[in-house]
């Protein structure tokens, strides 16, 4: 569970390794149950916490620690036994990483945002790969283009959610 609801579960750097922690021992595992991933507090996750945007000055350095501290990686390696359950806020790394589980189920109050752009950046938590391959390039790119918001059921007619619940 992303477990930050204050912060309607904003994906920070302690957040990011506490995943990669779980999501490194599932894989290593010989444990294969079924992987659920949900948001505490009635949002899934609001994306990257912005108070951390632009606190590493080298872009070496900011590569590197993206790179090495990733959870796209992890979570793609068991996607097949994981299912993200999507409720209110679901903006950014949270879609990103949602969208690499084998089963994405959205509540009637899910929205869906790419908002990267207009922030001067682009999707880094693995949306490059993983919402094209659920919704394909065109839309990938006219969504990230526009930052529309997406409700549950036009995220459910793209194929970006598998059911409303």
């Amino acid at each position: 569970t992303l477990d930050r609801p204050r912060l309607f579960n904003l994906f920070d750097a302690a957040m990011r390794d506490q995943l990669v922690d779980v999501l490194k021992a599932l894989q290593a595992g010989a444990d294969d149950r079924p992987v659920v991933l949900t948001g505490a507090g009635g949002n899934f996750c609001a994306g990257g916490d912005p108070a951390e945007f632009g606190t590493v000055s080298d872009p070496a350095t900011a590569h590197l620690i993206r790179s090495r501290a990733n959870a796209a990686p992890w979570l793609a390696a068991i996607a097949h036994r994981t299912t993200a359950i999507t409720d209110g806020a679901c903006v950014g790394a949270g879609i990103e990483l949602a969208a690499f589980c084998a089963r994405v189920t959205a509540t009637d109050r899910a929205r869906f945002r790419l908002p990267e752009l207009s922030m001067g950046l682009i999707p880094g938590a693995g949306g490059t790969v993983s919402i094209p391959a659920r919704i394909g390039r065109q839309r990938t790119l006219w969504w990230l283009l526009t930052g529309a918001e997406l409700d549950a059921g036009a995220a459910l007619d793209w194929g970006l959610v598998d059911g409303i619940a």
